[in-house]
């Protein structure tokens, strides 16, 4: 499935435009990037957790060259599904 069609099923489902619910869309995830950008997490009820991590710096290896490289830290976003979510993918 990709936006479009994710657009589709939240226009039928909610009975609303193809517009409005892409407009819908744009928002909910503009609104989950900067909460995360703020450090903050965000948590839907029954769905999951989206959150921030810290990952440390570490040397890796170049598998072309089998060379050591050096991957420097950063932060990295996280999603931890809630359980109707898990439960739900699990029945399929």
């Amino acid at each position: 499935m990709n936006k479009a069609d994710l657009v589709n099923m939240m226009a039928d489902a909610a009975d609303i435009s193809k517009a409005q619910a892409s407009k819908a869309l744009d928002a909910m995830l503009d609104s989950i990037v900067d909460a995360l950008k703020n450090g903050d997490k965000v948590t839907l009820v029954n769905f999951g957790t989206f959150s921030v991590s810290e990952r440390a710096a570490r040397t890796g290896r170049n598998p072309r060259t089998n060379k050591e490289i050096q991957i420097p830290a950063k932060r990295v976003a996280k999603f931890k599904a809630g359980k109707v979510l898990a439960d739900g993918v699990e029945e399929s």
